[in-house]
Order: structure tokens, then sequence, then C-alpha cells
């Protein structure tokens, strides 16, 4: 199989959509969630979408395997809140290696599945992305408005516990490392330590792909870095795409991603909500109206990577694949 970088050298890649929009339509309750493994667990768990992979494999798998028929050349596993962090939450945090451990075979078997169907003959490649999410706890700001020193965690305890993470993505077959939705980059700094320093004690070496988040129509991340200030931030990871994800839709994106196509040295990647959410938090873009606009962004040659966030499904993917197919790969500089 052809390299991530030889694949991205002639083609646009498609990136999957969203993992809780699809676990949502199985309407889960707090017992499926809880799985015979955690039967009688002292804490309620439903909504904890990343234990599923321990509880519920089959689904995370059945998701994975639609957008891969739907034309997805990169999965990410079910781990963003898949760190000791985030799982106190639960009280879970001692399941967090399992827990990543268990996500990446779920890709994987959903990959090997794949590759023994017909369709996979279309396919110009698959990979599995470790999908490291930004914890629910930022070290950029205090959480105590009248305390703005304090912290609620240390930069040390975000690396130890995103290491951990990195150590369970890796031992379950994952091909690339994704640090994705950044709203605070000091956490990502956290983040491409804890990596470098895993590949570094193991002597492995796996591509990085760095996805922001831009808030508002200001260009800024949650703790206020421009999105210029943001990619020199995180230029030292050498990482083999940059890009943006979540918080807007494709329209709202696009000047961002136009921006940071024009100084990234780096491959870039997008992959936006289905539009913004209604006042139920719902999404409304069709999947047509999501390919279509990514459609312009890659004639325009601001991409490499495309897909979904928030809201989007195997029919977005299926039109954003189709939308791209036979464009031609934003050129590195």
């Amino acid at each position: 199989m052809s390299t991530l970088n030889e694949l991205l050298q002639q083609h646009i890649l498609v990136i999957d959509g969203a993992m809780g929009t699809m676990i949502q339509r199985y309407k889960l309750n707090e017992a499926d969630y809880r799985g015979e493994q955690f039967k009688n667990w002292h804490k309620d768990v439903k909504g904890n979408n990343d234990m599923l992979c321990i509880t519920q494999p089959h689904i995370i798998e059945e998701i994975h395997l639609k957008y891969l028929q739907a034309g997805a050349n990169i999965l990410e596993t079910n781990t963003f809140s898949a760190q000791r962090i985030s799982m106190a939450d639960y009280d879970m945090q001692d399941y967090s290696y399992q827990l990543n451990l268990e996500a990446a075979k779920c890709a994987r078997n959903s990959v090997s599945k794949f590759l023994e169907s017909e369709q996979c003959k279309q396919s110009i490649g698959v990979f599995v992305a470790g999908a490291i999410g930004p914890t629910n706890r930022t070290l950029s700001l205090s959480p105590d408005v009248n305390n703005p020193g304090y912290r609620a965690v240390t930069f040390d305890e975000v690396m130890e516990a995103y290491y951990e993470q990195v150590k369970g993505l890796v031992d379950g077959g994952v091909d690339i490392i994704l640090i994705e939705t950044i709203f605070d980059t000091l956490n990502a700094k956290a983040a491409i330590y804890a990596v470098k320093k895993y590949f570094a004690d193991y002597s492995i070496e796996l591509p990085i792909m760095i996805s922001g988040t831009i808030t508002d129509a200001s260009g800024r991340t949650l703790s206020g870095q421009t999105l210029e200030a943001f990619y020199y931030s995180v230029e030292h990871a050498n990482p083999i795409s940059v890009g943006f994800n979540c918080a807007l839709g494709a329209t709202q994106m696009k000047p961002h991603i136009k921006e940071l196509s024009a100084l990234a040295s780096c491959y870039v990647s997008a992959y936006p909500n289905a539009g913004l959410p209604n006042a139920f938090g719902e999404y409304d873009e069709q999947a047509h109206e999501t390919g279509h606009i990514i459609e312009e962004w890659a004639k325009e040659g601001f991409v490499n990577i495309v897909g979904g966030c928030c809201g989007t499904t195997p029919d977005h993917i299926k039109c954003i694949a189709e939308a791209v197919r036979n464009l031609s790969p934003r050129k590195l500089k």
C-alpha cells in the first residue's frame, strides 16, 4: 500500500465524518453503554461514547465500515475523550489505556472487513488515525473568574494523560496520530510533547496530523490565538498536515482554510460541521450541500484532506468523496 505522503502528493484524501451523530442513531440506553463489563458501575455512563469500543464494539465497527464504504480514506478512532483527564468524569480513568487499545482494534477490524470486500478495489488507500481530543480542561485559561492564575490541571498531567493514550492507540495499530479540535494550543503542545516522547521512547515514527478549531468569525481559537499564531505554534511538530475542524460549517470555514492554505508549508486538512446548528442543536445542511462547498475549496486549490465533523454522516462523506475524486490536491510550497 502506498504511504500517506505518496497518496497526498497525487490525491485529495477523505477523512470520515461524525462518530457521535452516528451513535445517536442507535438510541442506546444506560444498560447498552454499560454492557456486561460495567454492568454494576457506580456512576451513570450514558453519553460516554468512547467506552462503546469496549461494551459495544460491533456498533463502532459498523459505523467505521459505513464511512469506508462511503469513500473515506482515513478513519478516526472513537477516542476523542479517551484520556484519563476526561474519563475522570465517569471514574473510569484507569481504563484509559484499554479504551484506546480497543478503539484502535475496532478501526483495524473495520479496515480488514473493507479490504476483503469488492468495494475496496475502488479505494486508493485506507489509514487509521488515532484521534486525540483537547480534554475537558484548559491550560491557558482559568476556570475561576475570581482567580485568573488558577489552573485545574498542570502541563505535566495533561502530557502524561496523552502519553498513555498514545501508547494504547499505537499498541492497537494506528497508522497516524491525529491531534484534533484544538481550542487551546498549550494543550496541543502537551499532546505534541507526549507523542514525540513516546516515539523517542519506543523508537517509532508515525505521521502527525494537527487540527485546530476556529470558534467564530474573528478567526481565533477559543483561547484567543489567531490562525497564523496557531500555525506557527505547532509547526515545530513537523506535522504531515495542519487544518481546522468543528465549530463552523464549510461556508463559514472557507476564509480560514484559504488563509491557512497560503501560509502552511505542509498539507492542509479541513473537516467542517454540517453547517451551523439550529435552535435545537441539530444540523440541517444536506450531504450534497456540504459536498458542493468542499468541491469549490478543492477547485480553488486550498485543501489536501477533507471530510466532516459534527452532524455529518456517511451520506455527507460519500458526496464529499465524489466531489473531490477527480480534482487535484493543493500543491506544497
